[in-house]
């Protein structure tokens, strides 16, 4: 319990340092800023619960699901190039905040039990309002950043892969190089 609490409070703490900022600029750049810090805050809360748990292959799940969700997320976003609702840039569609805050709430939640996931999920959900609210993304653009980042980490995330015996490796050849999955349904 001590440790959800730890984690819970690092993401929170995180935050609200940044208060007397929050007081100096408008309502949206505040809520926009608090969603920047919480991208970096929950995976490394994610990452640090993991290392205090000695979670070696949790990491390594974590990684891979954070690294899935990355590519998929930024993939998309060249790919679609749909224009933010502010007008800043084309990089909207899928929400990458929400995405990875999504996949540490489902990877907390996979390896380690809803106690751990029910506040990690809340931080998410807090930042897929926030980008919505702030104007950086439609919802649509964070329910499909939602869908990648938890679809990544319950793909790699235990009991899922266990349960399905998912094998993943590196291919190459002379020209190409690339990654090879196999999973049993």
């Amino acid at each position: 319990m001590k440790k959800i609490i730890t984690y819970v409070l690092f993401c929170f703490i995180t935050l609200f340092s940044f208060a007397q900022d929050f007081k100096l600029q408008g309502s949206r750049k505040a809520v926009k800023t608090s969603t920047d810090i919480l991208l970096v805050a929950e995976p490394v809360a994610a990452l640090t619960t993991a290392l205090l748990l000695e979670d070696w292959q949790g990491i390594k799940q974590g990684a891979l699901a954070g690294v899935t969700t990355l590519g998929i997320s930024y993939g998309l976003k060249y790919a679609v190039k749909k224009e933010r609702p502010d007008g800043s840039d084309t990089h909207s569609f899928p929400s990458f905040h929400t995405s990875a805050t999504f996949a540490s709430a489902a990877f907390m939640q996979r390896r380690y039990g809803w106690k751990w996931g029910i506040p990690a999920y809340a931080v998410a959900g807090y930042v897929g309002w926030g980008r919505t609210y702030a104007k950086k993304h439609d919802w649509w653009d964070v329910v499909a950043g939602a869908a990648i980042g938890a679809g990544s980490a319950y793909l790699f995330t235990r009991p899922f892969a266990e349960k399905h015996q998912l094998a993943i490796s590196p291919v190459a050849t002379g020209e190409h190089f690339g990654v090879y999955a196999s999973l049993r349904f």
